[in-house]
């Protein structure tokens, strides 16, 4: 895979190409990283699928460069929704909605439905903009890890563990460490009422505050497939326990008013709510790196971004 230089510019270009010749680009937006193929083109696409090791049921999101594409992939969009778009994109936020006839089976797991999203991240803009002034109408992409694991935050993660899975034609595009650290809030928006899918960093309040409306609760039972709708998800190779004291020689992951114990290894003490999720995945990977084979973690507690956050530790912590 090639690895740009430093330069912006330079990293974007090389992203472009490799997706108008049907490669992949692994590129940063501000909840984890992506990686992407021209969302119109099945071979591409098919590898994304491949590489992961992902069910071919489980649809991808497609991320496009505003609002204006919109209508590029969906039909009969509610009223809320082009409201939800306005309050929170560009930002964390994928929207599910009908997907309009021009739109194929093979980015959507065969469903009727699309998740579009327009990422808040400087590179991630660069590069949908510079695509679609070359014809692209989106780039799908679900996070970088094979299916199930540990999502890649970290350029560093991607090299040591995933970037050996590309071609030397695909492109992995620098960003840093992403700066939410969770997966986007996905809201089904094909109904009358919007449901929350998966948690996120937009919040039900958030949304009930954008569009005066109730929003249905995130348990409610749905035939709709989305990306983390597997009761086992997001989970390292060590074993994750939830909310138990770490034991010597166990991986540890908590707030910092919490203290460690001796011989127990700290993989983290962020100071807030959105530090614990800036840098969570990060911890989990650390924790393989260092071959532990048992962490704990103390969930954080509350609404909101917490929420969100237990919801993947449950799912890593499915054993």
């Amino acid at each position: 895979m090639k690895l740009p230089s430093k330069k912006e510019s330079d990293q974007v270009r090389l992203g472009v190409e490799a997706l108008c010749n049907g490669n992949l680009v692994i590129f940063p937006t501000e909840t984890v990283y992506g990686l992407g193929a021209d969302a119109l083109n099945p071979a591409a696409i098919s590898r994304v699928y491949q590489i992961k090791n992902r069910p071919k049921n489980h649809p991808l999101i497609v991320h496009i460069f505003s609002d204006q594409y919109l209508k590029e992939w969906a039909t009969h969009i509610p009223d809320y929704a082009f409201k939800l778009a306005a309050d929170f994109w560009p930002g964390p936020m994928t929207l599910v909605l009908e997907k309009n006839q021009a739109t194929k089976d093979f980015a959507t797991g065969s469903q009727n439905k699309v998740a579009l999203r327009v990422p808040n991240n400087s590179k991630a803009s660069e590069l949908l903009g510079e695509f679609s002034n070359r014809g692209g109408l989106g780039i799908a992409a679900p996070s970088v890890n094979r299916f199930g694991e540990v999502t890649a935050t970290t350029i560093e993660v991607i090299r040591n563990e995933f970037a050996r899975l590309l071609s030397d034609r695909d492109v992995i595009i620098d960003g840093g460490q992403s700066q939410i650290g969770i997966e986007s809030t996905i809201i089904d928006c094909t109904n009358k009422v919007p449901m929350i899918l998966r948690p996120g960093w937009v919040t039900t309040e958030m949304i009930q505050k954008s569009i005066d409306m109730k929003v249905a609760k995130t348990s409610f039972r749905t035939n709709t497939m989305h990306s983390g709708a597997f009761k086992s998800h997001y989970k390292p190779k060590a074993k994750v326990y939830l909310d138990i004291n770490p034991k010597e020689g166990n991986g540890f992951y908590a707030l910092s008013q919490f203290q460690t114990p001796l011989g127990v290894i700290r993989l983290g003490a962020p100071k807030s709510i959105e530090e614990y999720a800036h840098n969570l995945y990060l911890a989990l990977s650390e924790a393989d790196r260092m071959n532990i084979k048992i962490v704990s973690v103390y969930s954080p507690q509350g609404d909101g971004l917490a929420s969100a956050i237990r919801d993947r530790l449950i799912k890593a912590a499915d054993n």
